[in-house]
């Protein structure tokens, strides 16, 4: 795995715990943690249970114990090293976005698919696919439970960056994170729209904003926490996105990224509105699907609660008694257990290059829209 914080924490303990509680093909062996301070990698290796370091990602390519590379680094670097790994027949994972530009995720894919072809296999980690009341939303659509999808409304709203004195990290700053909001969580609400739906965006109208132009330069940081020192940088990402758009199938969508709602967490929240029925999800609230089934009498009709932990529900039965509600961290162990399974299996893994690519193209459409002052933006098709 190269990179330590934040996701490498995540991703840590989800390749740790996926196999004690999936029955999986295949075993994971944490062999070796990346990181370029050697001190602090190994501190982060002893902590998360990596078996050794290294202090250059290029000399994981040459390890004969490494047989699959997590790259868990800021945007930028995920180019490089992915199409490394991939040519030297590694399998990849990459969290999302897959990449900063389309043309980096073009390429990232020409070396999936050249991967592919010598049985190598590549995965990009959109984790909140994971979550068990996504995945029963994306089964009740799929059976027609709701009808034809007219509506889509998709929200991901934070606030760890309202105080306008924290610091100017690396998700703040373009030539790393590659845009604010808009990539690195507006990617998230993107892709689970279109993965519930089973349907892909065409076009959009966008707006985007930067609230505050100027932070401190980060002393330290760790994760989403940091500490400024008295110098201060431009702030070269957007703060919030906005836009409205268009399904294939004729659903209309409207999408809202921002990391200024201040009160809000960690409100990922989904709707689908349906001409049979309507489904509702927030994230804060990940255990429950609200539904809403317009076969009913009216009389009694209106969104009930489900609780998405029986043993028949998307990923639930591995884990607790009904009930028994899971957490963030479970995305990341689902999302890990798919994979080996996958490897284990020979299937192709899911979400692929070509469905980063994809988010990579809606986000680029976004930017152009509201760098054009909101002029309507088509989505280019991506061939899977």
């Amino acid at each position: 795995m190269v990179g330590y914080a934040f996701m490498g924490a995540a991703h840590s303990q989800a390749w740790r715990t996926a196999g004690r509680f999936f029955d999986l093909p295949v075993e994971p062996d944490m062999a070796v943690l990346c990181g370029r301070d050697g001190d602090a990698t190994r501190s982060a290796a002893a902590k998360l249970g990596w078996r050794s370091v290294e202090t250059d990602w290029k000399q994981l390519l040459t390890r004969d114990d490494v047989q699959l590379i997590d790259i868990c680094t800021p945007g930028d670097t995920h180019a490089e090293i992915a199409i490394a790994a991939l040519d030297a027949g590694k399998h990849v994972l990459c969290e999302k976005p897959l990449a900063n530009t389309v043309d980096e995720a073009r390429a990232m894919v020409a070396a999936a698919e050249r991967a592919r072809a010598r049985g190598v296999h590549s995965m990009v980690g959109f984790n909140y696919r994971r979550v068990p009341a996504i995945a029963l939303a994306r089964q009740l659509i799929a059976q027609g439970r709701i009808g034809e999808v007219r509506h889509v409304r998709g929200t991901y709203l934070q606030d760890w960056i309202v105080d306008p004195e924290f610091p100017l990290v690396w998700r703040l700053q373009k030539d790393k994170a590659g845009s604010g909001a808009l990539g690195d969580i507006g990617a998230h609400v993107i892709d689970l729209a279109q993965f519930v739906t089973g349907d892909r965006l065409t076009g959009v109208s966008a707006l985007t904003e930067t609230f505050v132009k100027q932070r401190p330069l980060p002393a330290a940081s760790s994760g989403l926490s940091a500490s400024g020192s008295t110098e201060r940088g431009e702030v070269t990402v957007d703060d919030t996105a906005l836009f409205i758009g268009r399904f294939g199938g004729g659903a209309v969508a409207g999408f809202e990224a921002t990391r200024f709602a201040t009160g809000r967490k960690n409100a990922l929240r989904l709707e689908v509105n349906g001409s049979a029925g309507s489904l509702a999800f927030d994230f804060e609230a990940m255990n429950e699907l609200s539904f809403f089934d317009g076969a009913e009498d009216p009389a009694t009709a209106g969104f009930r609660r489900i609780l998405v932990t029986e043993p028949t529900h998307p990923y639930a039965g591995a884990w607790w008694p009904p009930g028994h509600g899971l957490g963030y961290e479970h995305t990341f162990t689902h999302e890990i257990a798919d994979l080996l399974r996958d490897l284990g299996t020979g299937a192709e893994p899911s979400p692929s290059f070509a469905d980063g690519l994809q988010v990579q193209l809606v986000l680029d459409a976004v930017a152009r829209s509201a760098e054009a002052g909101s002029g309507w933006q088509r989505i280019e098709e991506v061939n899977d």
